[in-house]
């Protein structure tokens, strides 16, 4: 493994951890519908477990209520059982065979619990971006040790490694700003 390929490989985890933590906060409810709350919702269907998406149209019908049309008619039952098992705490309506789900308003207290779910959720990616830097400067060295680079190389390489943390710890700590902003947002 050279110089370049370390680079490459911890930039790219970087970037994974990074977009796993936007995935993760899709998942925090705020106070206004987004489709992205229902993507990880399974539906029973016909025996086999397959995301809402898939068997049915996803949309907003105001700020505060996502509407679901499934493709099937029989699917209207499965798809609202789902919703409700779900961790998210929805009670979904249905009118004919659209199926609506009101987002209730947050209170106060459980806005700040949701602040401090996102501090961790933050916290958790920005330790994973750290581990990768000290895997990352690990085998710098070791490629030191055995001679492979020179002592300059290995320094430059270090510091450009210490940018790509910089860098991905600055967007991990923008979108936590930016979902903490959106919960506390009435």
């Amino acid at each position: 493994m050279n110089i370049a390929e370390i680079r490459k490989s911890t930039e790219q985890k970087m970037a994974k951890s990074v977009d796993a933590l936007k995935h993760d906060l899709t998942k925090i409810r705020t106070g206004r519908a987004h489709t992205g709350l229902l993507d990880h919702i399974q539906v029973d269907y016909y025996g086999a477990l397959v995301p809402l998406a898939q068997v049915a149209n996803v949309g907003l019908g105001d700020a505060r209520t996502i509407t679901i049309q499934p493709w099937e008619k029989k699917l209207v039952q499965p798809i609202e059982k789902a919703i409700r098992d779900s961790d998210l705490g929805l009670n979904p309506a249905t009118t004919g065979d659209v199926i609506r789900v009101p987002m209730p308003p947050l209170t106060e207290e459980r806005r700040r619990e949701l602040t401090k779910v996102v501090r961790h959720e933050g916290e958790n990616a920005r330790v994973a971006v750290r581990n990768l830097r000290r895997d990352a400067i690990t085998h710098l060295k070791e490629l030191l040790k055995k001679k492979e680079v020179a002592e300059d190389e290995e320094r430059r390489a270090q510091d450009e490694i210490q940018k790509l943390t910089d860098r991905h710890i600055a967007d991990i700590d923008k979108l936590v700003a930016e979902k903490e902003k959106e919960i506390m947002t009435v």
